[in-house]
């Protein structure tokens, strides 16, 4: 498991008349802007996407998200793991109910019908409680993104994020994070290898197809439901 992914709105006051539109959301009192971000049980922000309207669902804002770039362009290192006696190459993100069924994304059954799935709902809707403490935890840190942005550039806004989240992370590293224990668990790649444009365009394909595959989704759900029960039983 990379981490849980969510979104979260910052209130923009001060924003252009021209762009009032776009960024109203109904049921907030100002326009907002939504920052994408995954974060894992360390709190420790591992990507973040900032300046999406905030009229946009976590859906809209995932399609127009780099999250995926590097998988597709195969530069993503292997994070090949082993559940339910089944090896998987891909690691996955805990989501809620909005993002789609993707090989990626683990989700909760919206209803849980027996012990095992209702069990597997506790604790993914538990874990994945992450990035709402990480996306807490930045607010209480830095008061500028508790209270609505009152900057009227969208850059400068941004640079408030990301400066935000970096300096969140620097505090984790000083409180003795350390960062370098991930970096071999993962073997990176041949993507450096030369390919002819054709080769390119069907690698994307195959791996766009391999990223959206249902089945995936459906399969690896299944089997950490499994492994789960099979823990204390």
């Amino acid at each position: 498991m990379l981490g849980s992914i969510d979104c979260m709105h910052w209130e923009w006051t001060k924003r252009p008349k021209a762009l009032h539109g776009q960024f109203k959301r109904r049921g907030k009192k100002y326009p907002t802007i939504m920052p994408e971000a995954v974060a894992d049980q360390q709190l420790w922000f591992w990507h973040a996407y900032f300046g999406v309207p905030g009229a946009n669902n976590d859906l809209n804002v995932l399609y127009g998200s780099p999250l995926f770039d590097d998988l597709l362009t195969d530069k993503a290192p292997e994070a090949p793991f082993v559940v339910n006696g089944k090896t998987y190459e891909k690691g996955y993100y805990l989501a809620d109910g909005i993002y789609p069924q993707w090989s990626t994304f683990v989700k909760a059954f919206t209803i849980a019908r027996d012990q095992k799935t209702m069990k597997f709902k506790r604790v993914q809707e538990s874990a994945r409680k992450d990035i709402e403490r990480a996306f807490g935890v930045l607010q209480g840190r830095w008061g500028i993104i508790q209270q609505p942005a009152r900057s009227y550039h969208m850059n400068t806004i941004k640079r408030i994020m990301y400066c935000c989240m970096i300096l969140h992370n620097m505090i984790l590293k000083d409180q003795n994070f350390d960062i370098s224990e991930y970096a071999d668990m993962y073997v990176s790649p041949e993507s450096n290898i030369q390919r002819t444009w054709v080769e390119r365009c069907e690698r994307l394909r195959r791996k766009n197809k391999e990223l959206r595959d249902r089945r995936v989704h459906d399969d690896l759900r299944h089997d950490i439901v499994e492994h789960l029960w099979n823990l204390n039983h």
